[in-house]
């Protein structure tokens, strides 16, 4: 009895979240698991792994053509397909964790899936026998022998674990990181979004290493040590998210998270003649306080109206429940609406990424042909330009998370000093410039280089990579925050993973923009603005032009999309109800949370 009396009085007051356990499947403890402690373990992952990522996808073409001895197209098919792959497969890693594994084990599996990918890379660029013979592929290219049969499986096995690996870590990565944090707790929806832009950090500083110091390694010490290199970055960063198992608080797999999304369209079409009942509690799943019965955390919206009548009850004069394919829960539609309305804003992010590509090709191609010296001895890389927007990103993210969001937050209210709509939508704005920026230097470039013969600085063409630099840090943070929050209960690995696919949708629109710009622009005297090899006779500046233009018509589409969710997220209006008739009397306090409810009802841009 004692023993029972001083156990019951050591648990007196502690508090345990029945939605989330800890690594032995117990409700965690908010004193124990949890908060920016956590999320540090994940934050390390982060940095090694976009290191030992970027390191291999930045010289990979390199690789495949003097190593591999594949030609100059299919080694560009490699590398894209090689990177279209990553991104796209992030959405299995979402789907995986949401639906079956949880964030934390489908982190740690395919982790290792990449960390073998990286070691089996590093053994084929060693050992001479997993490799064609040595060849100069710039000389003697027609007697070079291409990677075949048994060496281009293990190439292909090798990099293909790197992808699947890389693809499904990615939004686990940021979602269990995220996890660490409870949004109700106006506290720790405070750090939460500091931890989005410690993300960005860990990020921009994996980026920078990958760029200058393992790049450099490849170079003058081979790619074996390189691939080696991203291995052990990989396996540090894995051993580091081991490390804080202990304090991690983990969110349970809900199922198959497509399954409910189905049966809401099924229930929805074949209810699609019934009429939406005035009281909102004839609807599934609300009880007597028009609150979720399975949820506590979401309302009903006005948006997609259509979708509501998979929760309306057919009294059929007995009490025979209904097929879950035929009537649904309010949280169930809330959470298909939520997946339609975030498309728009998801969408509006595919030209932003398309000017990346450019800045990771053609701006490329525009540095090789300017002065890269800086000293008599050192020249400065063209595809190095690249590291510029991440030298900028380490000094800025910390200082807008240090002084602007506090400043921010007195005059907006908004935890996260302005809401990740609108910083989509400044992002969106900046690279337009960018783009602006890129056309008129390359337009000096050129002019100088026919009229005059001078060669300007590689360093002329820096502030484009200034401005989108400082664009990404507001596009891209915004965007995972803003997905991140949106999502309901079991799809925040799922909805984060849509923000990745965003890049492939942008590199794919970047191949198909340049052939149509070269269609539409080649007639039977002249080429196409970028058909030739010879930079100088291309019409680089002009693609820009199109490129900025596309850009600000992509802003002034985001501003409408962005005001559309806004208005249409927000729950049904108990007065404006009583004034249509509709008897509605759900007030507009439900929210997804606090935070949530403040994002959705203010003024966007």
């Amino acid at each position: 009895m004692e023993m029972e009396a001083r156990r019951q009085n050591n648990n007196k007051g502690m508090e345990v979240e029945e939605s989330t356990v800890d690594w032995k499947g117990r409700p965690s403890n908010p004193n124990k698991h949890g908060g920016m402690k956590a999320a540090v373990f994940v934050l390390g992952l982060q940095a090694f792994e976009i290191m030992a990522i970027a390191a291999v996808g930045n010289n990979l073409i390199t690789y495949v053509i003097n190593e591999m001895h594949f030609s100059l197209s299919n080694s560009a098919n490699i590398v894209t397909n090689f990177i279209g792959t990553v991104f796209l497969l992030a959405l299995l890693g979402g789907y995986l964790s949401d639906s079956f594994l949880g964030s934390f084990w489908t982190m740690l599996i395919f982790g290792f899936v990449e960390l073998s990918g990286f070691i089996l890379l590093s053994v084929q660029a060693h050992l001479p026998q997993l490799k064609p013979p040595k060849c100069n592929m710039v000389t003697d290219s027609e007697n070079c022998e291409e990677a075949k049969g048994f060496k281009a499986s293990i190439f292909f096995l090798a990099l293909y674990l790197v992808a699947i690996g890389s693809g499904c870590v990615k939004p686990n990565m940021i979602a269990h990181g995220a996890d660490q944090f409870d949004q109700s707790n106006p506290k720790q929806s405070k750090k939460l979004s500091s931890y989005f832009n410690a993300a960005y950090f860990a990020f921009s500083t994996g980026e920078l290493v990958a760029l200058t110091v393992l790049v450099w390694v490849q170079t003058h010490s081979g790619m074996d040590v390189g691939f080696g290199v991203s291995a052990a970055a990989m396996a540090l960063g894995l051993f580091g998210v081991v490390s804080g198992t202990l304090y991690y608080r983990n969110k349970r797999p809900q199922g198959s998270i497509f399954t409910p999304i189905a049966q809401v369209f099924v229930a929805a079409m074949l209810k699609r003649k019934q009429i939406c009942p005035s009281n909102p509690q004839m609807l599934h799943g609300l009880n007597q306080n028009n609150v979720p019965n399975d949820s506590g955390s979401v309302f009903l919206t006005q948006r997609f109206r259509f979708l509501d009548k998979a929760c309306i009850k057919v009294e059929d004069g007995t009490n025979k429940k209904e097929s879950p394919w035929r009537l649904c829960t309010v949280t169930q539609v809330e959470q298909v609406k939520v997946l339609i309305s975030v498309v728009p804003i998801f969408a509006c992010t595919i030209i932003f990424n398309t000017i990346l590509a450019q800045l990771q090709t053609f701006s490329v191609q525009q540095g090789s042909a300017m002065n890269n010296k800086l000293t008599k001895n050192f020249h400065v890389p063209p595809a190095s330009l690249q590291s510029i927007p991440y030298i900028m990103l380490v000094i800025l993210v910390p200082l807008y998370d240090k002084f602007f969001v506090p400043l921010a937050r007195k005059y907006t209210g908004h935890e996260s000093g302005i809401s990740p709509l609108q910083r989509i939508g400044f992002g969106l704005f900046l690279a337009t410039f960018s783009m602006i920026s890129a056309a008129l230097m390359e337009k000096k470039r050129r002019d100088s280089a026919l009229d005059s013969g001078k060669t300007l600085s590689i360093f002329s063409i820096t502030p484009q990579f200034l401005i989108f630099g400082l664009s990404e840090m507001f596009t891209a943070v915004g965007l995972i925050e803003f997905f991140y929050k949106q999502s309901l209960k079991g799809m925040q690995a799922f909805l984060t993973a849509m923000t990745y696919c965003s890049y492939s949708f942008g590199f794919y629109l970047s191949s198909l923009l340049v052939s149509f710009v070269n269609k539409v622009t080649s007639s039977s005297s002249n080429r196409g603005w970028l058909s030739e090899n010879d930079i100088n006779k291309d019409r680089l500046d002009l693609f820009y032009w199109l490129l900025a233009v596309l850009s600000f018509l992509n802003f002034i589409n985001y501003l409408f999309w962005s005001r559309w969710h806004s208005k249409n997220s927000s729950p049904m209006n108990t007065q404006q109800n009583e004034k249509n008739g509709e008897g509605f009397i759900i007030t507009n306090h439900y929210g997804f949370n606090n935070s949530k409810s403040l994002e959705i009802n203010e003024n966007i841009l």
